[in-house]
């Protein structure tokens, strides 16, 4: 695996299903209406923590331990809508037995709207 250095970016892009919301649901044990009963659409509202396993399946990639995470979610997310997360490292520092990170990510719905942004910090172990 290449360490990124700063200013590193990558993207993940996945549209959810109706049948991965009510999983989430089920195992998260939050089975709010909004997330198990379709809206006038069809749709379901996505969970803001499911939203946040795009930053987090970038993160993997990386093999990155999350040693904090902050979310904002400005808007909703609705089941058939495809989200885009960009991630950008902003600072990656080298150590002895690990590399210490934070990074920014930011998710937009197809029509460009800004659904999640997140920050970061963790360690990649060498």
């Amino acid at each position: 695996m290449q360490v990124p250095e700063a200013g590193d970016t990558d993207t993940f892009t996945r549209t959810f299903t109706r049948e991965e919301v009510r999983e989430f649901a089920a195992l998260s044990g939050d089975e709010g209406t909004h997330h198990v009963e379709p809206d006038e659409d069809g749709r379901l509202l996505v969970h803001g923590l499911l939203t946040a396993t795009l930053p987090t399946k970038i993160g993997g990639d990386y093999d990155v331990l999350a040693r904090e995470m902050d979310f904002e979610f400005p808007r909703p997310v609705y089941t058939g809508e495809e989200v885009t997360c960009r991630w950008r490292f902003e600072h990656v520092t080298e150590r002895k037995s690990r590399y210490i990170l934070s990074a920014r990510a930011v998710c937009r719905d197809e029509s460009g709207e800004v659904v999640l942004r997140a920050q970061v910090t963790g360690v990649i172990l060498k």
